[in-house]
């Protein structure tokens, strides 16, 4: 009982993560100018939108204690985004956590022209859980918000659609698991990093548990702190060049020997790694050398700039960002599952592992 009781804790924290990831500053530093109201009658509209209590468990249509205030048609003076995309895209968030409600606080006009500020009351279920807020700002193209007070991620119906389809079209790492790319898993990852290295397990595990799932390894060297990752993702790409399947049993090399990674030792490190992987190590130097392969290793970090990757490492599943972390691999399963659900996608997954497949079901209804 214990060790179940700290695993759903550890989930919660993770959960409760995500949540203060999503809370920003009340400045937007250079967009306050200029200021305005909305006409009382879309206040109320918008008032009457956000009084439903979202529901998080999907096969569960019973109505929830409400630990919520009422809604205000004070707070609702915005045009836009409706509440409907708002619980939309938090349920693209969290909806993996059935214990997780929420409620639409308010969407209110900012002094910045055609920026509106969101605020959420968030709880867990269950008697006297505490009710969190949490706020963002939605940016005037309708497709962008501002959290953390200066990260900006996409917002909508359907959030992690475009940096799916950008990940299907350019993500070209090294490749484990299924042909199709319906379940794209993208590892951004550094092979210098000591975190990178704590996380190969999980990924391992992940090509495992869901066989239909394209598990891909894309370098994201951090060249500003780890002065080896650049010229050990070259020679990463020269490897997988000659042969795909070479490439993991590299990167675990070069893992395992990352103390190795000095200034006086980081090439006889990375050759005896590429002798691990049954290649030949000086004709990988030779291939590391050209600008080609620096351009690919170049190619790859922008890449991960354009897909707002800002550490290591990184997963984004079917374009969800995750940290990995001290992530609960039990919570990143769950993570995955929700999201092909949403995707319409199956993972493979047997019951045997904990994460079926579950079957399509209508959104959550709410609850007037």
């Amino acid at each position: 009982m214990k060790q179940r009781s700290a695993g759903l804790q550890a989930q919660r924290k993770a959960g409760n993560l995500i949540v203060r990831k999503m809370i920003v500053s009340l400045v937007v530093t250079g967009c306050l100018v200029g200021s305005g109201m909305r006409a009382s009658a879309q206040a109320a509209a918008g008032a009457k939108q956000a009084a439903p209590l979202q529901l998080q468990k999907l096969d569960d249509q019973r109505a929830p204690v409400d630990p919520f205030p009422p809604a205000n048609p004070r707070f609702f003076t915005a045009p836009s985004p409706s509440v409907d995309t708002v619980n939309s895209f938090l349920r693209a968030l969290w909806g993996y956590d059935v214990n997780r409600i929420w409620r639409v606080g308010s969407i209110a006009t900012t002094p910045a022209a055609g920026v509106s500020k969101v605020m959420v009351y968030v709880a867990e279920k269950g008697t006297n859980a505490p009710v969190q807020t949490t706020s963002f700002f939605v940016m005037p193209d309708g497709a962008h918000v501002i959290a953390d007070g200066s990260n900006m991620v996409s917002f909508g119906a359907t959030p992690f659609a475009q940096l799916r389809k950008t990940l299907q079209e350019r993500a070209d790492g090294p490749a484990r698991g299924s042909a199709s790319k319906d379940l794209l898993l993208v590892e951004f990852s550094d092979l210098q990093c000591p975190h990178c290295k704590e996380v190969q397990g999980t990924m391992d595990q992940l090509v495992k548990d869901f066989p239909n799932a394209r598990v891909v390894y894309q370098n994201f060297p951090l060249i500003e702190i780890h002065p080896a990752a650049f010229l050990a993702a070259a020679y990463g790409v020269c490897v997988a060049k000659q042969k795909n399947d070479a490439f993991f049993p590299y990167a675990q090399a070069v893992f395992d020997t990352q103390a190795m990674l000095t200034q006086e030792d980081t090439v006889k490190t990375l050759q005896a790694a590429v002798t691990k992987a049954g290649l030949n190590p000086a004709t990988i130097a030779a291939c590391a050398e050209t600008q080609p392969t620096k351009d690919e290793v170049n190619a790859s970090i922008k890449l991960a700039g354009d897909a707002g990757v800002n550490q290591t490492p990184m997963l984004a599943v079917n374009g969800h960002l995750i940290p990995l972390g001290n992530l609960p691999y039990e919570t990143l399963k769950q993570i995955i599952t929700f999201q092909a659900q949403l995707d319409g996608v199956q993972t493979g997954a047997s019951a045997s592992t904990g994460t079926p497949d579950l079957k399509m079901r209508p959104s959550p209804s709410t609850n007037r």
